[in-house]
């Protein structure tokens, strides 16, 4: 009788251990810098005992308290936002500016922007209290297209989303490309541009048009992957239908 071979051995699956300031966000109590400042004045315990330094390790089943209430993690919320111009995209802001949070209804959890949209923009900004899946969706390998209407102070030509589609140098020296570019609309001294990017430099459409002395006049998200915004108000809110995260997650396979 043959012996029988034996079953190779399952490795454990080892849970990831992160900062505790990080574990305050993650389960969606506050943001990262917010946290730190609690367990610097010594509100946070780790499983009974105050800890002082953000960066303890913890592990998903151990205990966190602040202020003696136990933190448990908070439902997954996705909420798009239509961010209105002249918003920052920040929890605080050193100059008083209005943020997005301003925007946000009433007893949510901590949640986050994945990604951002500079001052002067508008459109499509989503948050959310999932920070795994945040990064995936903002990860520079994932090239999820993102589209954007751009009124521009001049009349636009073939010559012009030719550059933009081949790419240029800015000012400080780097090369930027858009995916898509193309004439949505003309005006008598302005034209409306549709610009389609798969990656996400900072101040990108504006820092190609800078070197070629052309305004930008407006400058709206209007879509992120198979994400549109639609006719969603500006300054309004609406959390994410199951079937757009699930559209969302299949762009990042």
């Amino acid at each position: 009788m043959k012996p029988r071979s034996a079953k190779p051995l399952r490795k454990s699956r080892t849970l990831k251990k992160v900062g505790l300031a990080r574990a305050l966000s993650k389960l969606g109590y506050c943001s990262r810098s917010q946290a730190g400042e609690l367990i610097r004045a010594g509100r946070v315990k780790l499983n009974g005992v105050v800890r002082r330094d953000q960066e303890t390790p913890t592990h998903p089943k151990d205990r966190i308290e602040v202020d003696g209430a136990p933190l448990r993690a908070s439902a997954k919320i996705y909420l798009l936002l239509n961010k209105p111009r002249g918003v920052v995209t920040t929890a605080s802001d050193e100059k008083g500016r209005e943020t997005v949070y301003a925007y946000l209804p009433e007893n949510l959890p901590w949640i986050a922007p994945v990604g951002r949209l500079d001052r002067a923009s508008e459109g499509l900004l989503l948050l959310t209290n999932d920070s795994e899946w945040a990064a995936r969706l903002a990860a520079p390998d994932t090239h999820l297209d993102k589209t954007y209407h751009v009124q521009i102070g001049r009349l636009a030509d073939e010559f012009l989303l030719d550059t933009l589609r081949h790419g240029l140098r800015t000012v400080k020296g780097d090369f930027l490309r858009v995916k898509q570019a193309r004439v949505l609309r003309q005006g008598q001294r302005n034209s409306w541009l549709e610009i389609v990017l798969d990656e996400g430099r900072n101040r990108h459409i504006r820092r190609m048009l800078e070197p070629l002395s052309i305004a930008v006049l407006r400058l709206v998200r209007v879509a992120i992957g198979p994400l549109a915004l639609g006719d969603l108000q500006k300054g309004a809110t609406r959390m994410l239908t199951s079937e757009e995260k699930r559209a969302l997650d299949r762009t990042r396979r």
